[in-house]
Protein backbone atom coordinates (compact mmCIF):
# COMPACT_ATOMS: atom_id res chain seq x y z
CA UNK A 1 0.00 0.00 0.00
CA UNK A 2 1.78 2.82 -1.18
CA UNK A 3 1.53 6.37 0.62
CA UNK A 4 2.79 7.99 -2.45
CA UNK A 5 -0.87 7.26 -3.93
CA UNK A 6 -2.70 9.51 -0.90
CA UNK A 7 -0.41 12.52 -0.71
CA UNK A 8 -2.75 14.36 -3.03
CA UNK A 9 -6.06 13.36 -0.63
CA UNK A 10 -5.88 15.62 2.25
CA UNK A 11 -8.14 13.63 4.22
CA UNK A 12 -6.16 10.03 3.82
CA UNK A 13 -3.06 12.04 4.74
CA UNK A 14 -4.51 13.07 7.84
CA UNK A 15 -6.58 9.68 8.50
CA UNK A 16 -2.33 8.50 8.32
CA UNK A 17 -1.00 11.01 10.84
CA UNK A 18 -3.78 10.51 13.06
CA UNK A 19 -3.51 7.00 13.24
CA UNK A 20 0.31 7.04 13.63
CA UNK A 21 0.19 9.86 16.43
CA UNK A 22 -3.20 9.68 18.09
CA UNK A 23 -5.43 6.49 16.70
CA UNK A 24 -2.96 3.82 18.43
CA UNK A 25 -5.38 3.44 21.19
CA UNK A 26 -8.57 2.44 18.54
CA UNK A 27 -6.85 0.01 16.92
CA UNK A 28 -4.30 -1.60 18.50
CA UNK A 29 -0.85 -1.20 20.08
CA UNK A 30 -2.33 -2.60 23.47
CA UNK A 31 -0.37 -4.25 26.00
CA UNK A 32 -1.12 -7.11 27.52
CA UNK A 33 -0.47 -7.25 30.99
CA UNK A 34 0.74 -10.67 31.23
CA UNK A 35 3.38 -10.37 29.27
CA UNK A 36 5.82 -8.57 30.99
CA UNK A 37 6.09 -12.09 33.38
CA UNK A 38 5.19 -14.20 30.47
CA UNK A 39 8.34 -14.25 27.83
CA UNK A 40 7.12 -17.17 25.82
CA UNK A 41 3.30 -14.74 25.45
CA UNK A 42 5.81 -11.77 24.40
CA UNK A 43 7.42 -14.01 21.32
CA UNK A 44 3.61 -14.27 20.75
CA UNK A 45 2.63 -11.16 20.01
CA UNK A 46 6.15 -10.37 19.17
CA UNK A 47 5.56 -12.86 16.06
CA UNK A 48 2.04 -12.16 15.48
CA UNK A 49 3.24 -8.52 14.62
CA UNK A 50 5.48 -10.59 11.70
CA UNK A 51 3.09 -12.24 10.29
CA UNK A 52 0.33 -10.44 10.15
CA UNK A 53 0.53 -6.38 11.05
CA UNK A 54 -3.09 -6.10 10.30
CA UNK A 55 -4.58 -8.51 12.50
CA UNK A 56 -1.97 -7.90 15.19
CA UNK A 57 -3.31 -4.10 15.15
CA UNK A 58 -6.85 -5.22 16.18
CA UNK A 59 -6.27 -8.38 18.54
CA UNK A 60 -4.17 -6.44 20.71
CA UNK A 61 -7.46 -3.94 21.52
CA UNK A 62 -9.24 -6.64 22.32
CA UNK A 63 -9.86 -6.91 25.92
CA UNK A 64 -7.31 -8.35 28.03
CA UNK A 65 -8.15 -12.06 28.57
CA UNK A 66 -9.59 -12.20 24.74
CA UNK A 67 -6.40 -10.85 23.28
CA UNK A 68 -3.95 -13.78 24.53
CA UNK A 69 -6.24 -16.30 23.56
CA UNK A 70 -7.46 -14.89 19.47
CA UNK A 71 -3.29 -14.22 19.57
CA UNK A 72 -3.07 -17.98 20.22
CA UNK A 73 -5.90 -19.13 17.86
CA UNK A 74 -4.92 -16.85 15.35
CA UNK A 75 -0.96 -17.92 15.52
CA UNK A 76 -1.81 -21.77 15.87
CA UNK A 77 -3.85 -21.05 12.69
CA UNK A 78 -1.34 -19.39 11.07
CA UNK A 79 1.18 -22.00 11.68
CA UNK A 80 -1.51 -25.09 10.29
CA UNK A 81 -1.99 -22.47 7.41
CA UNK A 82 2.10 -22.40 6.95
CA UNK A 83 2.14 -25.91 6.13
CA UNK A 84 -0.12 -25.88 3.59
CA UNK A 85 1.67 -23.04 1.64
CA UNK A 86 4.93 -24.96 1.72
CA UNK A 87 5.22 -26.22 -1.68
CA UNK A 88 8.43 -27.80 -1.47
CA UNK A 89 7.51 -30.23 1.52
CA UNK A 90 6.42 -34.08 0.55
CA UNK A 91 2.91 -33.91 -0.03
CA UNK A 92 2.54 -37.41 2.61
CA UNK A 93 3.88 -35.57 5.26
CA UNK A 94 2.45 -32.45 4.35
CA UNK A 95 -1.25 -34.70 4.92
CA UNK A 96 -0.02 -36.43 7.91
CA UNK A 97 1.15 -33.29 9.55
CA UNK A 98 -2.04 -31.48 8.35
CA UNK A 99 -4.13 -34.16 9.96
CA UNK A 100 -2.67 -34.43 13.22
CA UNK A 101 -1.35 -30.76 13.80
CA UNK A 102 -4.25 -30.41 16.32
CA UNK A 103 -2.52 -32.91 18.81
CA UNK A 104 0.72 -30.77 18.93
CA UNK A 105 -0.55 -28.29 20.90
CA UNK A 106 -0.68 -30.41 23.88
CA UNK A 107 2.94 -31.90 23.45
CA UNK A 108 5.09 -29.74 25.37
CA UNK A 109 8.45 -29.00 23.39
CA UNK A 110 7.28 -29.81 20.02
CA UNK A 111 8.51 -27.14 16.74
CA UNK A 112 9.23 -28.17 13.55
CA UNK A 113 11.91 -26.99 11.31
CA UNK A 114 12.52 -25.99 8.00
CA UNK A 115 8.83 -25.29 7.11
CA UNK A 116 6.98 -22.77 5.80
CA UNK A 117 7.66 -20.46 2.26
CA UNK A 118 8.30 -17.65 4.27
CA UNK A 119 11.21 -16.49 6.91
CA UNK A 120 8.64 -15.72 9.49
CA UNK A 121 6.54 -18.38 8.99
CA UNK A 122 9.69 -20.79 9.17
CA UNK A 123 10.24 -19.29 12.06
CA UNK A 124 7.48 -19.87 13.96
CA UNK A 125 7.38 -23.12 13.62
CA UNK A 126 10.71 -23.78 14.83
CA UNK A 127 10.14 -21.63 17.88
CA UNK A 128 6.03 -23.50 18.04
CA UNK A 129 7.02 -24.93 21.83
CA UNK A 130 6.35 -21.24 22.84
CA UNK A 131 3.22 -20.72 21.39
CA UNK A 132 2.23 -24.02 22.98
CA UNK A 133 2.96 -23.55 26.39
CA UNK A 134 0.72 -20.21 26.69
CA UNK A 135 -2.50 -22.27 25.00
CA UNK A 136 -1.44 -25.07 28.00
CA UNK A 137 -2.40 -22.11 30.30
CA UNK A 138 -5.45 -21.20 28.60
CA UNK A 139 -8.88 -21.87 30.38
CA UNK A 140 -10.64 -25.34 28.88
CA UNK A 141 -13.39 -24.16 27.35
CA UNK A 142 -11.25 -21.71 24.71
CA UNK A 143 -8.58 -24.78 24.03
CA UNK A 144 -12.11 -26.95 23.02
CA UNK A 145 -12.86 -24.47 20.92
CA UNK A 146 -8.92 -24.04 19.34
CA UNK A 147 -8.49 -27.63 19.40
CA UNK A 148 -11.87 -28.59 17.22
CA UNK A 149 -11.58 -25.62 14.91
CA UNK A 150 -7.62 -26.57 14.31
CA UNK A 151 -8.96 -30.17 13.87
CA UNK A 152 -11.27 -29.42 11.30
CA UNK A 153 -9.09 -27.09 9.81
CA UNK A 154 -6.05 -29.36 8.93
CA UNK A 155 -8.19 -31.89 7.83
CA UNK A 156 -10.04 -30.09 5.37
CA UNK A 157 -6.79 -28.85 4.08
CA UNK A 158 -5.52 -32.04 3.58
CA UNK A 159 -8.40 -33.18 2.01
CA UNK A 160 -7.52 -30.35 -0.58
CA UNK A 161 -3.62 -30.92 -0.86
CA UNK A 162 -4.56 -34.06 -3.64
CA UNK A 163 -7.83 -32.57 -4.93
CA UNK A 164 -8.00 -29.62 -6.94
CA UNK A 165 -10.73 -26.86 -6.45
CA UNK A 166 -12.91 -27.39 -9.58
CA UNK A 167 -16.16 -26.36 -8.96
CA UNK A 168 -17.88 -23.09 -7.37
CA UNK A 169 -18.94 -25.99 -4.57
CA UNK A 170 -15.24 -27.25 -4.24
CA UNK A 171 -14.51 -23.32 -3.59
CA UNK A 172 -17.26 -22.56 -1.26
CA UNK A 173 -16.19 -25.97 1.14
CA UNK A 174 -12.10 -24.93 0.86
CA UNK A 175 -12.88 -21.41 2.06
CA UNK A 176 -15.16 -22.84 4.58
CA UNK A 177 -12.51 -24.99 5.42
CA UNK A 178 -9.49 -21.98 5.74
CA UNK A 179 -11.40 -19.10 6.89
CA UNK A 180 -15.11 -19.97 7.32
CA UNK A 181 -13.96 -22.10 10.35
CA UNK A 182 -12.04 -18.96 11.59
CA UNK A 183 -15.00 -17.29 11.78
CA UNK A 184 -16.61 -19.82 13.34
CA UNK A 185 -14.53 -20.43 16.03
CA UNK A 186 -14.32 -16.40 16.69
CA UNK A 187 -18.19 -16.23 16.87
CA UNK A 188 -17.75 -19.12 20.04
CA UNK A 189 -14.75 -17.83 21.70
CA UNK A 190 -16.63 -14.19 22.19
CA UNK A 191 -19.78 -16.45 23.37
CA UNK A 192 -17.88 -18.32 25.83
CA UNK A 193 -15.92 -15.75 27.05
CA UNK A 194 -19.08 -13.69 27.20
CA UNK A 195 -18.33 -10.27 25.85
CA UNK A 196 -20.71 -10.90 23.29
CA UNK A 197 -24.25 -12.88 23.52
CA UNK A 198 -24.19 -16.74 23.85
CA UNK A 199 -26.39 -16.52 20.71
CA UNK A 200 -23.88 -15.52 18.70
CA UNK A 201 -21.93 -18.98 18.82
CA UNK A 202 -25.48 -20.38 16.49
CA UNK A 203 -24.96 -17.80 14.05
CA UNK A 204 -22.65 -20.40 11.46
CA UNK A 205 -23.97 -19.13 8.54
CA UNK A 206 -23.03 -15.57 9.09
CA UNK A 207 -20.22 -16.56 10.49
CA UNK A 208 -18.87 -18.30 7.77
CA UNK A 209 -19.86 -16.19 5.64
CA UNK A 210 -17.79 -13.07 7.23
CA UNK A 211 -14.76 -15.59 6.59
CA UNK A 212 -15.73 -16.15 2.95
CA UNK A 213 -15.40 -12.54 2.10
CA UNK A 214 -12.14 -12.01 3.25
CA UNK A 215 -10.66 -15.34 1.95
CA UNK A 216 -12.21 -15.15 -1.38
CA UNK A 217 -11.01 -11.11 -1.64
CA UNK A 218 -7.15 -12.44 -0.64
CA UNK A 219 -7.59 -15.19 -3.54
CA UNK A 220 -9.00 -12.46 -6.16
CA UNK A 221 -6.48 -10.02 -5.16
CA UNK A 222 -3.65 -12.52 -4.73
CA UNK A 223 -3.60 -14.11 -8.63
CA UNK A 224 -0.08 -13.07 -9.51
CA UNK A 225 1.27 -14.55 -5.76
CA UNK A 226 0.11 -17.86 -6.23
CA UNK A 227 0.46 -18.06 -9.76
CA UNK A 228 4.20 -17.06 -9.17
CA UNK A 229 4.15 -19.79 -6.39
CA UNK A 230 2.14 -22.83 -8.83
CA UNK A 231 -0.71 -22.28 -6.55
CA UNK A 232 -4.16 -22.61 -8.27
CA UNK A 233 -7.11 -21.40 -5.69
CA UNK A 234 -9.83 -19.71 -8.84
CA UNK A 235 -12.41 -22.50 -9.42
CA UNK A 236 -11.72 -24.72 -12.83
CA UNK A 237 -15.31 -24.23 -13.61
CA UNK A 238 -15.18 -20.24 -13.44
CA UNK A 239 -11.54 -19.40 -15.30
CA UNK A 240 -11.78 -22.02 -17.75
CA UNK A 241 -14.86 -20.08 -19.16
CA UNK A 242 -12.55 -17.75 -20.15
CA UNK A 243 -8.95 -19.46 -20.70
CA UNK A 244 -7.71 -22.83 -21.59
CA UNK A 245 -5.12 -22.21 -19.30
CA UNK A 246 -5.06 -20.40 -15.96
CA UNK A 247 -1.61 -18.50 -16.69
CA UNK A 248 -3.73 -16.98 -19.74
CA UNK A 249 -5.01 -13.86 -17.93
CA UNK A 250 -1.35 -13.34 -16.91
CA UNK A 251 -0.35 -13.45 -20.38
CA UNK A 252 -3.47 -11.17 -22.03
CA UNK A 253 -4.41 -8.84 -18.88
CA UNK A 254 -5.98 -6.58 -20.87
CA UNK A 255 -8.25 -8.85 -23.04
CA UNK A 256 -12.09 -8.92 -22.35
CA UNK A 257 -11.85 -12.54 -21.20
CA UNK A 258 -9.25 -11.49 -18.60
CA UNK A 259 -11.19 -9.16 -17.14
CA UNK A 260 -14.52 -11.33 -17.26
CA UNK A 261 -13.15 -13.89 -15.63
CA UNK A 262 -11.61 -11.37 -12.85
CA UNK A 263 -15.08 -9.90 -12.66
CA UNK A 264 -16.68 -13.11 -12.15
CA UNK A 265 -14.58 -13.77 -9.21
CA UNK A 266 -15.15 -10.06 -7.69
CA UNK A 267 -18.96 -10.78 -8.16
CA UNK A 268 -18.71 -14.22 -5.99
CA UNK A 269 -16.79 -12.65 -3.53
CA UNK A 270 -19.73 -9.98 -3.30
CA UNK A 271 -22.54 -12.56 -2.93
CA UNK A 272 -21.38 -12.01 0.81
CA UNK A 273 -21.55 -8.62 1.82
CA UNK A 274 -24.85 -8.00 3.12
CA UNK A 275 -24.27 -11.38 5.31
CA UNK A 276 -21.32 -9.63 6.66
CA UNK A 277 -23.34 -6.45 7.51
CA UNK A 278 -25.98 -8.88 9.26
CA UNK A 279 -23.19 -10.20 11.44
CA UNK A 280 -21.63 -7.26 12.40
CA UNK A 281 -25.28 -6.00 13.62
CA UNK A 282 -25.42 -8.11 16.09
CA UNK A 283 -21.66 -7.35 18.16
CA UNK A 284 -22.58 -5.45 21.25
CA UNK A 285 -19.03 -5.18 22.30
CA UNK A 286 -17.52 -2.50 20.81
CA UNK A 287 -13.42 -4.56 20.68
CA UNK A 288 -15.29 -7.22 19.06
CA UNK A 289 -17.06 -5.07 16.50
CA UNK A 290 -13.68 -3.18 15.82
CA UNK A 291 -11.74 -6.07 15.25
CA UNK A 292 -14.73 -7.54 13.43
CA UNK A 293 -15.44 -5.23 11.10
CA UNK A 294 -11.69 -3.28 10.12
CA UNK A 295 -11.24 -6.48 8.44
CA UNK A 296 -14.52 -6.30 6.45
CA UNK A 297 -14.00 -2.87 5.29
CA UNK A 298 -10.68 -3.39 3.74
CA UNK A 299 -11.82 -6.37 1.97
CA UNK A 300 -14.62 -3.97 0.38
CA UNK A 301 -12.14 -1.38 -0.41
CA UNK A 302 -10.43 -3.98 -1.87
CA UNK A 303 -13.04 -5.70 -4.26
CA UNK A 304 -13.48 -1.92 -5.40
CA UNK A 305 -9.93 -1.61 -6.03
CA UNK A 306 -9.60 -4.65 -7.83
CA UNK A 307 -12.74 -4.83 -9.99
CA UNK A 308 -12.18 -4.71 -13.48
CA UNK A 309 -8.64 -3.85 -12.69
CA UNK A 310 -6.80 -6.21 -14.80
CA UNK A 311 -3.31 -5.01 -12.90
CA UNK A 312 -4.45 -7.68 -10.82
CA UNK A 313 -2.72 -10.42 -13.48
CA UNK A 314 0.55 -8.57 -13.49
CA UNK A 315 1.14 -7.50 -10.07
CA UNK A 316 -0.01 -6.79 -6.30
CA UNK A 317 -2.89 -4.59 -6.26
CA UNK A 318 -2.87 -2.70 -2.80
CA UNK A 319 -5.22 -0.19 -1.58
CA UNK A 320 -3.83 3.16 -0.38
CA UNK A 321 -2.38 3.30 2.72
CA UNK A 322 -4.17 6.35 3.61
CA UNK A 323 -7.62 4.96 2.66
CA UNK A 324 -6.56 1.86 4.39
CA UNK A 325 -5.89 4.20 7.43
CA UNK A 326 -9.26 6.41 6.92
CA UNK A 327 -11.08 3.47 7.01
CA UNK A 328 -9.82 1.89 10.36
CA UNK A 329 -10.59 4.96 12.20
CA UNK A 330 -13.84 4.89 10.45
CA UNK A 331 -14.96 1.83 11.31
CA UNK A 332 -16.00 1.83 14.93
CA UNK A 333 -19.80 1.67 14.63
CA UNK A 334 -22.37 -0.29 12.50
CA UNK A 335 -24.03 3.12 10.72
CA UNK A 336 -19.64 4.03 9.30
CA UNK A 337 -19.31 0.33 8.54
CA UNK A 338 -22.88 0.61 6.54
CA UNK A 339 -21.91 3.98 5.31
CA UNK A 340 -18.04 2.39 4.30
CA UNK A 341 -19.80 -0.09 1.94
CA UNK A 342 -22.40 1.73 0.17
CA UNK A 343 -19.40 4.30 -0.71
CA UNK A 344 -17.22 1.23 -2.37
CA UNK A 345 -20.54 -0.52 -3.57
CA UNK A 346 -20.59 3.13 -5.58
CA UNK A 347 -16.81 2.95 -6.80
CA UNK A 348 -17.66 -0.41 -8.02
CA UNK A 349 -20.48 0.41 -9.73
CA UNK A 350 -19.04 3.28 -11.86
CA UNK A 351 -16.72 0.66 -13.19
CA UNK A 352 -19.10 -1.42 -14.46
CA UNK A 353 -17.87 -2.01 -17.78
CA UNK A 354 -20.86 -1.92 -20.75
CA UNK A 355 -21.29 -5.11 -22.35
CA UNK A 356 -19.07 -7.51 -20.66
CA UNK A 357 -20.92 -10.93 -19.93
CA UNK A 358 -20.90 -10.37 -15.98
CA UNK A 359 -22.00 -6.79 -16.21
CA UNK A 360 -25.64 -7.36 -15.04
CA UNK A 361 -24.91 -8.99 -12.00
CA UNK A 362 -22.40 -6.98 -11.00
CA UNK A 363 -24.75 -4.12 -10.88
CA UNK A 364 -27.41 -6.37 -9.39
CA UNK A 365 -25.00 -6.98 -6.49
CA UNK A 366 -23.83 -3.54 -6.11
CA UNK A 367 -27.59 -1.98 -6.33
CA UNK A 368 -28.80 -4.92 -3.34
CA UNK A 369 -25.78 -3.48 -0.88
CA UNK A 370 -26.72 -0.31 -1.80
CA UNK A 371 -30.50 -0.99 -1.30
CA UNK A 372 -29.19 -2.93 1.98
CA UNK A 373 -27.09 -0.13 3.38
CA UNK A 374 -29.86 2.36 2.55
CA UNK A 375 -31.99 0.30 4.70
CA UNK A 376 -29.97 0.38 7.86
CA UNK A 377 -28.81 4.01 7.65
CA UNK A 378 -32.59 4.86 7.62
CA UNK A 379 -33.60 2.43 10.73
CA UNK A 380 -30.30 3.49 12.44
CA UNK A 381 -31.39 7.31 12.04
CA UNK A 382 -35.08 6.22 13.15
CA UNK A 383 -33.99 4.50 16.12
CA UNK A 384 -31.87 7.43 17.16
CA UNK A 385 -34.92 9.42 16.85
CA UNK A 386 -36.92 7.99 19.15
CA UNK A 387 -34.35 7.49 21.24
Amino acid sequence: MSIKKSILKPDEMAALLKLKFGGKKMVGHHKNGNIKNDSNLAYCYDTLDKVSRSFAAVIRQLPDELSDVVCLFYLILRGLDSIEDDMDLDQDAKIGLLREFYTKNFEQGWKLSNVGDKEEYRDLLANYDKIIEPFLVLDVKYQNIITDICQRMGNGMADFVEAEISTLEDYNLYCHYVAGLVGIGLSELFAASEIENKELESQKVLSNSMGLFLQKTNIVRDYKEDLDENRIFWPEEVWTTYSSKFEGFSLNPGKLESVSCLNHMVNDALSHATDCLDYLKILTNERAFRFCAIPQVMAIATLAEVYNNQKVFTENVKIRKGLAAKLILSSGSIQEVVKIYKEMASVIAKKIPHGFPNSEETLELVQNINTYCELALAEAYKSHEIA
